[in-house]
């Protein structure tokens, strides 16, 4: 082999491992503990988790958790317990926490809790539609201390 073959060589496997490094994906975080967006998720809806009451009548909401991708797992109280048929967390516009739930059982129809998570005040506000009534009510939830 003379030297232009090996030289020739040389740059093509430099050019060949230059666009391999530039199309590779990007380097793992040089602490090893940044979190994957799933993780920041379910900590950012860790948040949600407690005991919510509505100050205008005492209805509750129970958050024992919130799985990564956003199913909550709550309870109804209003006095008694009741389940919801849906219960989930999300990301709204600008990074919103959102919560939704839906209940079905004891007479109440389908009504829903559209809420999102107000960080400044620590509560819940939105909107209840009582599906009974077919009607909708401007309501808030206050973490219970």
């Amino acid at each position: 082999m003379n030297k232009s073959s090996i030289l020739l060589t040389l740059a093509v496997s430099l050019t060949v491992a230059s666009v391999a490094a530039a199309t590779a994906a990007p380097p793992a975080a040089a602490s090893g503990n940044a979190p994957s967006p799933a993780a920041e998720t379910a900590v950012d809806f860790k948040v949600l988790k407690g005991a919510w009451v509505r100050p205008d009548g005492g209805y509750m909401i129970a958050i024992r958790g919130v799985a990564a991708g956003g199913q909550i797992d709550a309870t109804y109280f209003n006095p008694g317990q009741l389940p919801f048929a849906r219960a989930e967390a999300s990301r709204g516009e600008g990074g919103t926490l959102r919560a939704f739930f839906e209940l079905t059982a004891g007479g109440y129809g389908g009504s829903t809790y559209e809420l999102a998570y107000d960080p400044a005040n620590d509560r819940l506000t939105g909107v209840y539609y009582q599906a009974v009534a077919k009607q909708k009510y401007d309501v808030y939830f206050q973490r219970r201390r």
